[in-house]
């Protein structure tokens, strides 16, 4: 009886670990094909309300609202370091298949100015989902009417115009900037940029205490209704849509021939199995050929810029490289 009840607590034990193991795991059908069997946990580095959070919220919300997914995907929020805490939070879940964290600009430029030992090549690229786009904000009685008077005043002297962004100085608001300025002919190795992770750009410029603020298209939108400021310039190919957005003028249209692409996109942890990332890279196309997804993008002014995994891994080395180049011109790149 005893060796009977011994030999029935044993096979318990292997039923609960394998079904323990397949919870963590996903279930693998006879074909190959994966399916997740519990919730996913998208991770937003970075605070709530900033691209970042709003771009992992809306994604999870069509996932849910149009069963495209047939699990939960809650969102966390993981702050600090520019992107590091939630990165290395992400490195933590090696192989895990049901979690994930969106990513932008600053997973490629804050690795190499040294701020993260995490990079994009530590993780794995599920998709890209879209294309954001900088703009340039000053008071709406500021003495520039577009962005070649802004420029044409800081060719003459780099440090008679204050910069101000939410990113730390060789990070995505600093190097939006630069990018666009360096193509205008301005030294951008003797600019005055000022870091305010605390969000408060917006409010210095407003006060008088900088000039310029540099960041993301959605955030502006608000105060360029209220009358209080105005978008010099935005960093996009073309005229985005929408009520307020179709007024930015490029800095294309202004004759300075150079973009800044804000993209948006995915990635699993590390080693996360193949047939995992073919289950995301449909379930993404999905979201983005979906008419919610197409409504959510132009709510917030953003592009489509879908990639699926291989394609995006391939995007990322050629950004890398750009962005090496262009910090390593700033002196602001790894040693």
């Amino acid at each position: 009886m005893k060796k009977l009840f011994g030999t029935a607590a044993a096979s318990l034990l292997l039923v609960t670990a394998a079904g323990c193991g397949n919870s963590s795991s996903g279930a693998t059908d006879e074909d190959g094909n994966w399916t997740p069997t519990q919730p996913i946990e998208i991770t937003a580095p970075a605070g709530p309300g900033g691209g970042w959070d709003t771009t992992a919220r809306m994604v999870s919300q069509v996932f849910e609202e149009e069963e495209i997914i047939d699990q939960r995907l809650p969102v966390v929020n993981k702050a600090g370091g520019g992107g590091a805490i939630g990165w290395a939070y992400i490195a933590g879940q090696e192989e895990s298949p049901h979690h994930m964290f969106v990513g932008s600009p600053p997973l490629i430029l804050v690795p190499l100015n040294g701020q993260s030992e995490y990079s994009h090549e530590d993780f794995t690229p599920l998709a890209n989902v879209i294309a954001d786009y900088g703009a340039f904000v000053v008071k709406a009685d500021a003495e520039w009417d577009n962005l070649n008077d802004l420029f044409d005043d800081m060719k003459e002297d780099p440090q008679s115009v204050s910069i101000v962004g939410t990113s730390s100085p060789g990070s995505m608001d600093h190097m939006q900037f630069v990018k666009i300025a360096k193509a205008a002919g301005v030294d951008v190795t003797n600019l005055k940029y000022i870091s305010d992770p605390e969000s408060g750009g917006l409010t210095s410029v407003l006060n008088g205490s900088v000039d310029v603020f540099t960041t993301g298209v959605a955030e502006t939108i608000e105060q360029v209704r209220a009358g209080k400021v105005k978008v010099l310039g935005i960093t996009a190919e073309e005229r985005l849509e929408g009520e307020v957005l179709s007024d930015f003028p490029t800095a294309i249209e202004q004759g300075i021939d150079e973009t800044f692409i804000n993209w948006r996109g995915f990635f699993g942890p590390p080693g996360m199995d193949e047939a995992a990332v073919t289950y995301y890279e449909e379930k993404f196309k999905e979201l983005n050929d979906s008419e919610a997804w197409i409504e959510i993008r132009e709510k917030y002014g953003w592009g489509e810029m879908y990639m699926d995994s291989e394609e995006y891994a391939a995007f990322l080395e050629e950004e890398a490289e750009s962005m090496q180049a262009l910090l390593d011109e700033l002196g602001l790149a790894r040693e």
